[in-house]
């Protein structure tokens, strides 16, 4: 004979076996975080979240079928779509081959402490700010590293091409005025020269 197992509650439902409270426990925090991410002003996204949730199997128990049923009535009478805009919620049990005749007693709960989840909360917040820090402290030194670079990169190459141009010009005419006094002391060699031919 089977024995009789306490059912478990999960907001106000009670699930007759532990992996069926799972699910929709796992249902419940998936509601809870669509209520807090949900932008209600706008209705594509929201019918396209409740379209998703429905063509993906989302939702199976009640929990996750009340949350269903709340999109579907916003949509349907604060967003002015139809019924043919609008898919129906599936439901995935055949009642009348599921229905028990139990008496329920001794209810267990699945309910997270609302304390801790406000220190996950926190602490996710916390972690995500420092992250983001370190990422913009990383980014600020990787463009001053590039800035000081000696070698050209897309942030320095006028810079580096500049002085690189400026050393030639600089090395050039260095170089012109070199070959100006050799030119000035082969002139004067030669009138020398011309000097001394013209006196034999």
């Amino acid at each position: 004979m089977a024995e009789n197992k306490s059912p478990v509650i999960v907001n106000g439902y009670a699930f007759y076996n532990e992996q069926d409270a799972l699910l929709a426990e796992s249902e419940r925090k998936k509601v809870e975080y669509l209520h807090t991410h949900l932008n209600t002003s706008d209705p594509e996204k929201i019918l396209a979240v409740y379209s998703k949730a429905i063509s993906d199997r989302m939702f199976k128990t009640p929990i996750g079928v009340d949350f269903l049923r709340e999109m579907q009535t916003y949509l349907l009478e604060q967003c002015d779509y139809s019924m043919d805009d609008v898919p129906a919620i599936p439901l995935f049990v055949e009642y009348d081959k599921t229905l028990r005749d139990r008496e329920v007693i001794d209810h267990k709960k699945i309910d997270a402490p609302k304390k801790q989840k406000k220190k996950e909360h926190v602490s996710f917040i916390y972690i995500s700010v420092v992250l983001n820090i370190a990422l913009i402290a990383g980014v600020v030194a990787m463009f001053l590293i590039a800035l000081k670079s000696d070698n050209p990169n897309i942030l320095n190459y006028q810079t580096a091409i500049e002085n690189q141009y400026s050393a030639w010009n600089q090395e050039l005419t260095e170089k012109e005025i070199e070959l100006r006094k050799k030119e000035s002391e082969l002139k004067t060699w030669e009138a020398e020269l011309e000097a001394s031919n013209s006196n034999h």
